[in-house]
């Protein structure tokens, strides 16, 4: 159990990136400015590791995809009845937007700074 959580977290701006893709191939545009600029950032934290970024990023992802899933529950209520169209659209779109907030709740988690006992001193 341990071993997977801490692959989660060693992994979670590799998930993001991948998260990234999907949206940029799901736009059908090569020159999409938006999906170009999160992956540059998110590439540089891999590189960079910076604590600031590393709690940024995931708080303006987790921000997006709760805007997107009140998008996505506007988007099913627009259909005559709930069958394999609509019921498709949820599905996958709240997969990706809720797997997007949880990996971006692990990289906040990753990143924010842990106390110790060792910290914390009694005068």
């Amino acid at each position: 159990m341990k071993n997977s959580i801490s692959f989660l977290l060693n992994s979670a701006e590799y998930f993001l990136v991948l998260a990234v893709l999907v949206y940029w191939h799901g736009t059908s545009n090569l020159l999409n400015p938006f999906a170009i600029g999160l992956l540059a950032v998110l590439i540089f934290q891999i590189i960079c590791r910076n604590k600031v970024i590393g709690i940024l990023i995931p708080c303006v992802l987790m921000l997006l995809s709760m805007y997107m899933i009140l998008a996505l529950f506007s988007e099913v209520n627009e259909f005559e009845s709930f069958k394999s169209d609509a019921q498709r659209l949820l599905f996958i779109g709240l997969a990706y937007f809720l797997g997007t907030i949880l990996i971006s709740f692990l990289m906040i988690w990753k990143y924010l700074p842990k106390s110790s006992n060792k910290q914390l001193a009694y005068k």
